[in-house]
């Protein structure tokens, strides 16, 4: 079913939304993680359900019908997910997810994948600045991580 005109207002995302919150972060993925095989977006989205969501602060914006077109987690001061669904990319959902996670959250920090250009991309255009480099990722795969901090 399509999305209806997004909320403004962001929400809570309680347990019971955890599958919604999986598929879109699949559907994300398929989007924007063109360098990730099947195998691997397999082995993290178990991951993601039964342990990642646990340790973040999620918020979300939903549409009218209460439907989650976008998703944040934030943990200690540093975005660790930010996904939108690929149906309303571009319509300031990431954009006001960021926003609500830097001036209501404090978070000033975010690891990007560097093969997503389109997120590099996206965290640059709003004032995030690579301090470092990792050559592979938090689980020692081989994407490499650009650690980046919030400077404007």
């Amino acid at each position: 079913m399509p999305f209806s005109k997004i909320n403004t207002a962001i929400d809570t995302i309680p347990k019971s939304d955890y599958l919604e919150v999986v598929d879109l972060w699949e559907a994300s993925v398929r989007a924007t993680h063109h360098f990730l095989p099947e195998s691997d977006i397999q082995y993290f989205r178990p991951l993601i359900l039964n342990q990642y969501l646990d340790h973040v602060d999620l918020s979300c914006l939903r549409d009218l019908s209460g439907k989650i077109a976008g998703f944040l987690g934030v943990a200690d001061g540093k975005i660790e997910m930010l996904f939108i669904h690929p149906e309303v990319r571009g319509k300031g959902v990431g954009k006001r997810l960021l926003l609500y996670a830097v001036q209501d959250l404090g978070a000033k920090e975010v690891d990007v994948n560097e093969q997503n250009e389109q997120a590099v991309g996206f965290y640059h255009h709003l004032g995030f600045k690579t301090i470092s480099r990792s050559p592979v990722d938090g689980m020692g795969k081989p994407y490499p991580l650009l650690h980046m901090s919030y400077t404007s």
